[in-house]
């Protein structure tokens, strides 16, 4: 898998900023601090449905609660930009990213407590899963991609299956960045490898559409 790995300084990046936040989380009062994470961007139903503040869906997943969930959602990241990055080309690699963060928070927004206030990269890591497991359904006759494609499918499906066991963890977050992540890389594709047909690529775009309305239409309903 050598010849998929070169300069990653999207993901490198993207991981000093983490740290960096995480420091900012401590010094503000601690990253497990409620008030600190609503400060800060947490996601949470009430302050983007009531009062409007639409960008915590993006800053959400950059913050973290404690440096155990840092550190997990850290290294994972990591090792998945080394082959990622690569393969679809920094700019490419950076908006599945960052809006597969975005998806997943939409789905939490749309389908999740009202009252709980979220954060964590997972959101956006669980978009990278969904992003290798597309380009392994287009690609799956190289045989590092394959390789990877099923490392990616096996660790989405047992992660989401331990979600539902473990208290506190978003696993609406987890399925909505999986998602997002699957069908915008069908759309952007990857830099060297084979790509979906352009009607593939329009219906994955509308597939995006009706799953962007569902979550704001379900998120805007807050209970009393």
């Amino acid at each position: 898998m050598k010849k998929f790995r070169s300069s990653t300084y999207v993901t490198n990046t993207i991981l000093i900023i983490l740290f960096l936040i995480f420091i900012g989380e401590t010094l503000l009062g601690g990253s497990t601090n409620i008030n600190t994470l609503i400060r800060m961007g947490g996601e949470n139903n009430q302050l983007i449905a009531l009062k409007g503040q639409w960008w915590r869906l993006f800053t959400a997943q950059f913050l973290h609660i404690g440096w155990l969930h840092l550190a997990s959602n850290a290294v994972m990241i990591y090792y998945l930009g080394q082959y990622m990055e690569p393969m679809l080309g920094h700019l490419r690699f950076l908006i599945v990213y960052l809006l597969s963060g975005v998806g997943g928070n939409l789905l939490s927004f749309g389908l999740g407590s009202d009252a709980t206030v979220t954060a964590g990269a997972s959101t956006a890591l669980f978009g990278l899963f969904g992003a290798l497991i597309a380009i392994y359904v287009a690609n799956r006759k190289i045989g590092p991609v394959a390789e990877l494609g099923k490392q990616a499918i096996a660790l989405a499906v047992i992660n989401i299956g331990l979600d539902f066991f473990a208290p506190g963890i978003n696993v609406l977050g987890h399925i909505g960045g999986l998602f997002a992540g699957f069908f915008l890389e069908i759309i952007f594709g990857s830099r060297n490898l084979r790509n979906y047909h352009n009607k593939l690529k329009v219906l994955a775009g509308v597939v995006l559409i009706i799953f962007v309305v569902f979550c704001v239409s379900r998120g805007m309903r807050i209970a009393n």
